[in-house]
């Protein structure tokens, strides 16, 4: 993945460019200490003037209203916060109007936020003071106060919490009185930006030491840059929580959530001392020290499946390779293109307004239907249809491009669905709950109601990653989740009446992933790279659990890896500092996984006969109870002592 630069040759504005904000995919706003307010319009590349400040006010931050979710109607941000260098925050329309002018601080205001349901506004200024406003401008709290200026601020994903700068330290308080306050030195300079994304929940830093960090919401470090040349100007996460941007003098970075550099650009813009993201992630825009606004838009990205690999080349055009005979086929698109999605043989790709179903059997007519809502953040895809997850809700598709169902549970709020907390097998959905993050909401992916007789799943802790396993009947769907404590646990989808057990797997599991043709999981425990064959095992014969898993040392994968895919018998796996791994395990499990579902004891029995390996037969012992033929069951137990 990269950035691809543009530049005017002639800067719009005649002083520093101060921020810049988004409205819609195609518009931009920018301010400048020139006093002006400048709409870009990208699609025609005309700018126009929207207002003139006051000669003695200089604009710091800007920051849009947020669009209503879910309703139709406002589609784009009608007005915007601007902070200033007079003290005032000033509430100013799409046009330029300026509603309302508020004396908010002593000295300049440094930055102001709107949380995500525009109910309320955060403020700071040089004076160390955060303050709360409605949204029409009212003073509803002081937050906090300290004798140090506070440079940037950003909310929490549930709104509930306030995330701002103190010099060296960073600081989290809740809005509830007497709730605690978490505090930690984060660089060893003064923290100039911070941002928090709603959809990982991760945090990132940047300060006058030249680096950037990633941190968790307790303020554990994840990822420390190496020190730049310049201090590091300004950090943005991408919406969707994927990628982030980094920018300092005539410097632009696009880097992982896990904090590893996917590209770094070198425009000549000065400072870039603010970034913002266009609302569905495919670009960026840099406020710059030398009177630019930079545009980056995000190209060659990739995805790939067993022999087929697919790159974005350009903004509206995808070039597919089969690596078995280099054929190379080109897709153009009308619109350009948001999300992606290649698995199950299937590629499905989302554009601005619509959503194109590929074969890979045939690449030359895809199935193309119209989207209702727009900017898809998250494609899901199992064997027989495809999820599509938007601000307005979670939709359903067969890969015919038939609409199959829309599930929606009190509170839902889709903006903050990611891979970890949505999951899709062909007869079931699972979404973690936002509320409360012990709950997994469950539903039938036919009718789209909930499954069963409507009981949640619940458990004792926090639900960190959930995944459902993709083959096999629909009675024994087995959902396998990591929580807080790290715990690899797993339990049955269908739930009537009697309370089904949750049962623990594995402890120190970071990641996992479910076989993509038959019910084998994998996942990287503390030290080790784990494949449970037959996680059924622990319904079945739990002391014969050991003998059904294959183990190797995972401490060549670094810390913090994370499993990519499973796909048929090899499994991808990105290391912390972006390289892929691949692993091939045996294919002899998965063989006899496909015995047993067709019932085909005597090839099973002859199948570990030749493969010689006790963990064969102590799987075929567990499923062979579980299949109630106690012939065979025998013989595989008289196999394993």
């Amino acid at each position: 993945m990269r950035l691809k630069i543009s530049l005017l040759k002639e800067p719009k504005h005649q002083e520093l460019v101060s921020c810049v904000g988004w409205t819609t995919a195609e518009e931009l706003y920018s301010c400048s200490d020139d006093h002006q307010i400048v709409k870009w319009n990208l699609l025609t590349s005309e700018t126009s003037q929207i207002v003139k400040l006051p000669d003695d006010i200089y604009p710091i931050d800007l920051h849009w209203f947020p669009k209503s979710l879910g309703v139709k109607k406002q589609t784009q941000a009608e007005s915007f916060v601007l902070t200033s260098s007079d003290g005032k925050f000033h509430l100013i329309s799409k046009l330029g109007r300026v509603e309302k002018s508020v004396e908010a601080h002593c000295g300049a205001v440094l930055a102001g936020r709107w949380n995500y349901e525009g109910t309320a506004l955060v403020t700071v200024g040089e004076d160390g003071q955060i303050k709360i406003w409605s949204k029409t401008g009212m003073l509803r709290s002081t937050l906090a106060q300290q004798g140090t200026p506070v440079y940037s601020v950003a909310w929490g994903p549930d709104s509930e919490k306030v995330l701002y700068t103190a010099g060296k330290q960073l600081i989290i308080k809740p809005l509830q009185p007497n709730a605690k306050v978490l505090q930690w030195k984060a660089h060893d300079g003064i923290i100039l930006k911070v941002d928090w994304n709603s959809v990982n929940d991760l945090i990132l830093s940047a300060g006058e030491d030249c680096k950037y960090k990633v941190w968790d919401s307790y303020g554990r470090p994840l990822y420390s840059s190496q020190p730049h040349e310049h201090p590091i100007t300004s950090v943005a996460w991408a919406p969707d929580g994927e990628l982030f941007a980094v920018g300092s003098f005539h410097t632009l970075r696009l880097c992982d959530k896990t904090g590893w550099s996917y590209a770094l650009e070198k425009p000549n813009t000065g400072s870039v001392v603010n970034i913002a993201w266009s609302i569905d992630g495919t670009q960026i825009a840099g406020a710059c020290g030398n009177r630019h606004v930079v545009f980056a838009h995000v190209v060659e990205q990739c995805w790939e499946w067993k022999n087929f690999q697919v790159t974005l080349t350009k903004r509206r055009t995808m070039q597919v390779r089969n690596v078995l005979n280099d054929a190379v086929d080109l897709l153009e698109f009308r619109d350009r293109v948001i999300k992606a999605s290649l698995n199950y043989a299937h590629l499905v790709v989302s554009t601005s307004l619509q959503c194109y179903v590929f074969s890979t059997k045939n690449w030359n007519t895809p199935l193309i239907f119209d989207l209702k809502e727009g900017t898809v953040s998250l494609i899901l895809q199992a064997e027989r249809h495809f999820l599509l997850v938007d601000g307005g809700g979670i939709y359903l598709y067969s890969y015919e491009g038939r609409f199959i169902s829309s599930p929606k549970f009190p509170g839902m709020r889709t903006d903050i669905l990611n891979a970890q907390t949505v999951s899709l097998s062909n007869d079931t959905i699972a979404i973690k709950d936002k509320a409360d993050e012990k709950i997994i909401f469950l539903f039938e992916t036919s009718t789209g109601k909930p499954l069963g007789d409507g009981k949640l799943l619940s458990h004792k802790n926090e639900i960190l990653e959930i995944a459902l396993d993709q083959k096999g009947l629909t009675n024994d769907r087995k959902i396998a989740f990591i929580d807080k404590n790290r715990d690899l646990c797993i339990t049955s989808v269908k739930r009537f009446g009697k309370e089904e057990q949750i049962v623990k797997l594995g402890t120190m599991v970071h990641t996992l992933a479910w076989n993509d043709t038959c019910n084998i999981l994998c996942g990287l425990q503390d030290t080790r790279f784990t494949v449970w064959y037959y996680p059924n095992t622990v319904y079945v014969d739990r002391d014969i659990l050991p003998k059904t898993l294959y183990e190797r040392d995972a401490s060549e994968f670094s810390k913090n890896p994370h499993i990519v895919s499973f796909v048929g018998n090899q499994v991808t796996i990105r290391r912390a500092d972006g390289s892929l791994i691949h692993i091939s395990i045996s294919p002899y499990p998965a063989i006899l996984h496909e015995y047993v579902s067709s019932s085909k004891w005597e090839d099973a029995v002859r199948l570990c006969r030749f493969v010689k390996e006790q963990t064969m037969w102590a799987c075929l012992a567990a499923m062979a109870v579980a299949n109630r033929d106690m012939t065979t069951a025998e013989i595989a137990y008289a196999a394993i002592d």
